[in-house]
């Protein structure tokens, strides 16, 4: 266990306890205020986030940054982005359930350095990782569902959208939606 993110980030850049340290450029952990009481989780780096050493840098990651401007939410200030793997899984495919495995300590000790309220889960791996696998992201997106000390939100990824772009506004009402829960609790916080 990890008591701040210098440690945590050393220690988890020089991991090789699967096949994807092999292939990687970076070890991407996290980019926001280690003080957010929000934290959004993906399911690994693409190439970009490969390259940049930061999750959510491509073009999912321009399209995130507008949907949280949206809702008054930015990355450097009021929220932190990380992955449920850190190193890219080849040609972006979905982190299989063994290499997820080996690097969800990592995320389990960024959520305990982190203590947020609140987790989003972007897309179908982190949604069905953290909340239940058996998720269904299509009919479950934008619901809140409490989770031990934790009020989680599965998300469709950006990368989703991008892919099927009617699936935009169903996105932004999600953000609509966290964003007036997020609100009402800013004071019980």
């Amino acid at each position: 266990m990890y008591n701040n993110f210098e440690e945590l980030s050393k220690a988890c850049e020089s991991c090789t306890k699967c096949g994807l340290c092999e292939t990687r450029h970076n070890v991407v952990v996290g980019v926001g205020n280690p003080d957010a009481d929000v934290l959004f989780i993906g399911e690994g780096p693409g190439e970009n986030e490969d390259l940049q050493g930061e999750p959510f840098v491509g073009r999912a990651g321009k399209l995130l940054d507008k949907m949280l401007l949206a809702v008054d939410l930015d990355r450097n200030k009021n929220i932190y982005i990380a992955n449920i793997v850190k190193c890219r899984p080849p040609q972006n495919r979905d982190p299989k359930p063994e290499e997820q495995e080996m690097c969800i300590e990592w995320l389990r000790n960024q959520v305990r350095i982190i203590k947020p309220k609140i987790i989003v889960c972007l897309g179908r791996i982190s949604a069905q990782k953290l909340i239940d696998p058996n998720l269904k992201i299509t009919k479950e997106h934008g619901s809140f569902i409490q989770k031990g000390n934790f009020l989680m939100m599965p998300m469709f990824h950006p990368a989703a959208i991008l892919r099927n772009p009617n699936q935009k506004p169903e996105a932004f009402d999600d953000f609509l939606i966290f964003s007036t829960l997020s609100d009402c609790r800013k004071t019980n916080l």
